[in-house]
């Protein structure tokens, strides 16, 4: 079994629920994609790692460090990175907060992420984008360059649209139609 095709069963067996649900973005949906099941889990993790470093290195971007909007992002991120430890060009995995933190340091990124860095903005499931836009902003307000995002899942409902609107290109690692197919093969 590939790295895809045991990523999209992990997805399909553990964090694929059907019933009514309403997303984050505020639409209804009849599924519901809770990928830190996966992403949360060993082998999850593992899976992740390994194909999620493999498509970066594919993708042509020249990239220094990854991370999106916590918490869906955060294992994707991590993940990655210890995967890439191994090769010739590490990557190191940073955290957007959702808000500045009003304490401390009083950042909006955490981790290793240094200002001048080129990243791939990490997403777990993107259904408007507007998490991995949100990301996005943070980081060229931190004089970062992004190159592109790197989502785990796309609900095909338009975030990919949204995102290369901006002029950001997308990368999914599976898409929720590969997901459903699997549920219902």
């Amino acid at each position: 079994m590939t790295d895809h095709s045991a990523l999209v069963t992990l997805l399909a067996e553990r964090s694929t629920k059907r019933g009514q649900f309403t997303l984050a973005s505020g639409r209804q949906s009849k599924y519901y994609i809770d990928a830190r099941l996966t992403t949360m889990s060993p082998e999850g993790l593992a899976v992740i790692g390994r194909l999620g470093f493999s498509t970066l290195r594919q993708s042509g971007w020249v990239i220094d460090a990854i991370g999106g909007l916590t918490l869906g992002a955060d294992p994707i991120s991590y993940a990655i990175s210890y995967a890439s430890a191994s090769s010739d060009h590490p990557l190191r995995a940073f955290t957007v907060r959702k808000e500045t933190k009003a304490h401390g340091t009083g950042k909006l990124i955490e981790g290793p992420f240094r200002e001048g860095d080129h990243v791939a903005v990490i997403e777990d499931v993107i259904t408007t984008g507007g998490s991995a836009l949100r990301a996005i902003e943070a980081i060229r307000a931190a004089h970062g360059t992004v190159h592109g995002v790197l989502a785990l899942v796309d609900r095909e409902e338009g975030g990919r649209q949204a995102i290369e609107s901006t002029g950001v290109s997308i990368i999914s690692l599976v898409s929720a139609s590969q997901i459903i197919k699997t549920l219902e093969g």
